[in-house]
């Protein structure tokens, strides 16, 4: 039952969607409080860390998410490209923002992050489905 509810999700664009966040969210948070473990300020942590889960992202995204949207190479493939980097940069602006408002009022910059995380996705998954990886 299990392994069909798992395959019937891969099938599913949001589905493979949700599957390649979780990966770059586990690279992102792990990074997010190693920083904060070796004393960077939140804010910077946060910034850093989501962008590393914005390569891991895209590698993920052309891979297996959106593949039939996706150019092989060429100009079209690198509009696409610059396209990822606004969305993932509409992320970053969220992420960074909650992160550090957070923050600065006094609240866990832990907790914050997981807030971010849930705004920074919906808005990011609008944005490449509509703007970059339409079929």
């Amino acid at each position: 039952m299990l392994g069909r509810a798992v395959r019937h999700i891969a099938s599913l664009t949001y589905g493979r969607y949700l599957v390649a966040s979780a990966a770059s969210l586990g690279m992102d948070m792990a990074a997010f409080l190693l920083l904060l473990h070796l004393g960077l300020p939140a804010m910077a942590a946060s910034a850093l860390a989501y962008s590393a889960g914005i390569v891991a992202h895209w590698l993920f995204s052309t891979r297996f998410v959106f593949d039939d949207g996706m150019d092989a190479s060429g100009v079209d493939r690198a509009r696409k490209k610059g396209l990822f980097v606004g969305t993932a940069l509409i992320g970053l602006c969220i992420t960074t923002l909650v992160v550090g408002t957070a923050d600065r009022l006094g609240l866990d910059p832990r907790l914050a992050k997981v807030a971010a995380v849930a705004i920074s996705f919906q808005a990011t998954y609008l944005a490449r489905r509509v703007a970059i990886f339409r079929s």
